[in-house]
């Protein structure tokens, strides 16, 4: 990757036009030079008009990662996290995995402006695009085994629905496991996801690689490569959406509901996880791993963090990524 690229891309964060001879004067370099890091700017999925005369712009503007940034947002509270910004990255929980393997520290946070292999349950791909979404993950070494972790992805959804609430996002609902929905225009859409990958034994110490994607401003072309309804946060605010405030927001929200969940596990967070249930009580349909669709009525989740669905042969008790579910029509 040219070493120019994010420099260019930081000059061209504002939307205004700026000419390849200016920046090439400005970084010593031919304009050759600015038009192959243009070139692979591209390449990436990122979006560059190209007028003869004036130069190139982004399609709009833009806020880049900064890291001094997301520590000044979270506070006095900043130097207990480990944080890391990358320009690309194939997959965040990939490089923190191989990380954490090699002894990474605890409450370490990997965000890349672009991913460009993002994973999503059940071997799906997660989408994303410069500008569009915020890719983290986040590593939380646990004292207890993975046995003791029933419920984890449910805890990180009530960070992340505390942390919208935050930034005035009040819609989101949680769809069992890992999703955050939001109801709109008559349909329920993906606003967030959650992937969790353990490391460590079953009942002595683990690590938990929590990756997130949240949509910011998904263009028409990037929500259409999206399998599933999706929406992104400036459909429902005014206010500016700035990924570094926002990681930082979720960083200290997430590590508050982290320390909780490896004290008491999940079953005091059941409550409040419960109250934004977006398919509680609701008919939905059972896709099985084998393919096989079952329906049932949802009861919620119990203690454990496990989803409990009155069927005609009963109550059945699913745990986390046995089952994918969705609204029956």
């Amino acid at each position: 990757m040219s070493h120019l690229l994010f420099p260019i891309l930081s000059i061209l964060s504002d939307g205004k036009f700026h000419s390849g001879e200016a920046m090439a004067k400005h970084f010593k370099v031919s304009r050759v030079a600015i038009w192959h890091a243009i070139a692979e700017a591209e390449n990436l999925g990122v979006e560059v008009f190209s007028v003869r005369g004036k130069g190139y712009r982004l399609t709009q503007s833009l806020d880049l990662i900064d890291e001094e940034k997301i520590k000044q947002a979270i506070g006095e509270m900043a130097n207990w996290f480990h944080l890391t910004v990358l320009d690309v990255v194939d997959s965040t929980n990939n490089y923190l995995k191989k990380a954490a393997a090699a002894g990474h520290p605890h409450a370490s946070c990997v965000v890349t402006h672009i991913q460009t292999h993002g994973k999503g349950r059940r071997g799906r791909q997660w989408q994303s695009a410069l500008g569009e979404n915020l890719t983290f993950s986040f590593l939380w070494r646990f004292t207890k085994g993975a046995s003791a972790l029933s419920g984890l992805s449910l805890a990180v959804g009530i960070a992340l629905i505390r942390s919208l609430k935050k930034l005035h996002i009040h819609q989101a609902l949680l769809k069992w496991p890992n999703d955050i929905l939001i109801y709109d225009d008559g349909a329920y859409k993906k606003l967030a996801g959650i992937l969790i990958e353990l490391q460590g034994d079953m009942d002595g110490q683990s690590a938990a690689i929590i990756g997130i994607g949240i949509n910011l401003n998904l263009s028409k072309k990037q929500t259409a490569k999206i399998d599933q309804p999706a929406s992104s946060i400036n459909q429902f605010t005014d206010e500016p959406i700035d990924p570094n405030t926002i990681l930082a927001t979720i960083i200290r929200d997430l590590s508050e509901v982290m320390a909780a969940f490896e004290e008491s596990g999940f079953a005091p967070l059941k409550d409040e996880w419960s109250s934004y249930d977006a398919f509680q009580d609701k008919v939905i349909n059972i896709i099985l791993g084998d393919g096989n669709i079952m329906q049932g009525r949802s009861k919620g989740v119990n203690d454990a963090g496990s989803l409990e669905v009155v069927t005609d042969d009963g109550v059945k008790v699913y745990a986390s990524g046995e089952v994918t579910i969705r609204k029956a029509e």
